[in-house]
């Protein structure tokens, strides 16, 4: 397949709204409000401090998205890219439409200095992504994350 990985514009917020909207309902069952979730998206557009959005394509239709937020590490005296709202359309999913997104990421770190690496999180029970996660090159195996959300 032929993909393309570029970053988003703001002709992209409703769509990758609408991703997220879909990933919550399929992977936890969250029913997100629309609005919410539409000015969640718009603000990583609106202040750059927050994030990153990247788009793929096929034949110039965007079949997924991926956003990238931003950790300060004091260990590394660099900032850590955390991959989040990961979202392919079903009929592309285990195409290498990821490992393409990753690759891509991957690149921008490596030719950076001031970034020292790459995380993300998967929710436990979704064993296909964390198969796509340990076949790029990643691995769960030195952190467990806690959280606690308002």
């Amino acid at each position: 397949m032929n993909y393309q990985i570029c970053s988003a514009s703001e002709n992209h917020i409703e769509l990758i709204a609408d991703f997220q909207l879909k990933m919550a309902l399929e992977t936890e069952s969250i029913k997100l409000d629309q609005t919410t979730v539409l000015n969640g998206v718009s603000a990583v557009f609106n202040d750059q401090n927050l994030g990153q959005y990247f788009v793929a394509k096929h034949e110039n239709t965007v079949i997924a998205s991926l956003m990238i937020t931003y950790e300060w590490s004091d260990w590394r005296n660099a900032k850590v890219w955390w991959i989040q709202s990961v979202y392919v359309i079903p009929e592309f999913r285990r195409k290498g439409v990821f490992q393409l997104f990753y690759q891509h990421i991957q690149n921008l770190v490596n030719e950076d200095v001031n970034i020292g690496g790459i995380r993300l999180y998967v929710d436990k029970t979704n064993l296909p992504a964390q198969k796509t996660y340990n076949n790029v090159g990643m691995n769960g195996e030195h952190y467990q994350l806690f959280e606690w959300m308002k």
